[in-house]
């Protein structure tokens, strides 16, 4: 699969309409400063420096963007929690949650090789909503090409006066680095890469505190994703009714979709908020391949609920998903086809949620390890009637307010939707003593 087949030339005014994507064409270096300055970079941030900080986070909030790593968080909102003020603790700082380990999602990848200055031109603008003195990119270990973009994005603009003391002449001043992580899932929740920031192990916090009021050593800190900041620098410079007009739906913007699995054209495309997923999987991606039927699929990335053929017509937006009892999430597709079996994905995904929990509390380290189990034994002939109601338990026990993060109510929403969803197929493990696909 290619991610770079984003991109529809043929659109007019492509800049206005996929303002993530318009600077990206496949195969072609990302644009350098001046290339970025000249398609109308920097401008945003420009505009931003004569507002005060105030009057930032009024334009983002106006713009009704949400956040763009899954939980769909007002932006503008969780930045007004952030102490401001003479008073307020110093220093302050913006991380960029560049991580990006959720299975099936790589948009993130897309903007941090495509465009980076977009991104950093974005964390500025944002570092200086909330007056925070330095900026961090934390980027997924395997992202080898974006580490070495980011890097040369990031020395050209402080040689060009974007970063570091009196940015373009202002009072304002900033920081950045680039921080490579190790890798683990476990740092998509953001207190989790807070520690794994400090250098220790990636363990999620207790909260309150919020990292909003004590984050990175016990600073305010705002954690937000790639795609959420680099929707920023577009709401400043051509304001939030535009921002809000790109969408079909109450969810300000465009989103970056993307769809996975045995369809025609599988890729990622930056439409407007609120398409719906039959028309992102039937005309964007194409359809299923040909001998392939549609069975259902993971609409956000590894941790959301399946959805089948009666929901495609929903919007892909943050509320209307849940009418499904699913979520938006990372809004890229996993696409089931009638040729896999839903009991091997589902213990593939169980697999690596359980290698990946941090092992900070037990209903996660040891329950997702049990949900593995069950479901190998069932895919090797050893499933009993009884699992099926075991596996409907923990989906139960691993829910929200049971266990100290998400992590372990994401892992659970696969399972518990596709047991509700593809109950036969469990059945027949457990009556056949074998996976009925294995001999397909």
């Amino acid at each position: 699969m290619k991610f770079w087949q984003v991109i529809d030339r043929k659109k007019k005014n492509r800049a206005m309409e996929t303002p993530l994507t318009h600077n990206i064409s496949p195969g072609r270096e990302p644009p350098d400063l001046a290339q970025y300055e000249k398609a109308g970079g920097y401008a945003g941030l420009r505009k931003a420096l004569g507002m005060s900080p105030a009057e930032v986070q009024a334009a983002v909030k106006e713009s009704n963007l949400r956040g763009r790593g899954g939980a769909g968080f007002p932006t503008a909102q969780k930045w007004s929690f952030v102490p401001m003020g003479d008073d307020a603790p110093r220093p302050k700082y913006l991380v960029c949650n560049a991580d990006e380990m959720e299975p099936g999602t790589f948009k993130d990848r897309m903007l941090l090789e495509g465009d980076p200055h977009q991104l950093i031109e974005g964390i500025i603008i944002s570092a200086y909503a909330i007056q925070a003195d330095v900026a961090y990119v934390f980027l997924r270990w395997a992202y080898k090409l974006a580490a070495r973009r980011m890097e040369g994005a990031i020395a050209e603009a402080c040689r060009h006066g974007y970063l570091g003391k009196n940015i373009l002449g202002s009072a304002y001043s900033l920081e950045m680095h680039l921080h490579v992580s190790a890798g683990r899932y476990m740092c998509g929740e953001e207190t989790a890469l807070l520690n794994a920031l400090e250098g220790k192990r990636a363990n999620p916090r207790a909260k309150p505190p919020y990292p909003q009021v004590s984050g990175l050593w016990g600073k305010p800190t705002i954690v937000n994703n790639v795609e959420t900041l680099c929707n920023i620098p577009h709401i400043l410079n051509q304001g939030a009714e535009w921002f809000k007009s790109l969408s079909r739906s109450d969810d300000g913007g465009t989103k970056l979709y993307g769809v996975s699995g045995r369809v025609k054209n599988p890729g990622l495309w930056e439409l407007p908020m609120g398409t719906s997923m039959r028309e992102i999987l039937e005309e964007h991606a194409g359809g299923m391949c040909d001998g392939y039927q549609f069975r259902g699929l993971l609409p956000g990335g590894a941790s959301t609920d399946f959805v089948t053929a009666e929901h495609l017509d929903l919007a892909m937006d943050f509320d209307s998903m849940k009418k499904a009892d699913s979520r938006l999430g990372t809004g890229t597709m996993i696409v089931l086809d009638d040729k896999t079996c839903p009991v091997g994905m589902l213990l593939n995904l169980e697999h690596f949620f359980a290698q990946e929990s941090c092992g900070w509390c037990t209903p996660c380290w040891s329950g997702l390890s049990w949900i593995e189990q069950i479901l190998q034994d069932m895919e090797e002939g050893r499933g009993r009637a009884s699992d099926l109601e075991l596996l409907e338990s923990h989906t139960r026990l691993l829910g929200p307010g049971h266990t100290f993060c998400a992590l372990a109510p994401g892992a659970a929403e696969p399972l518990q939707s596709g047991l509700k969803y593809f109950r036969d197929d469990f059945e027949r493990h457990i009556h056949e003593k074998r996976c009925p696909w294995s001999q397909t």
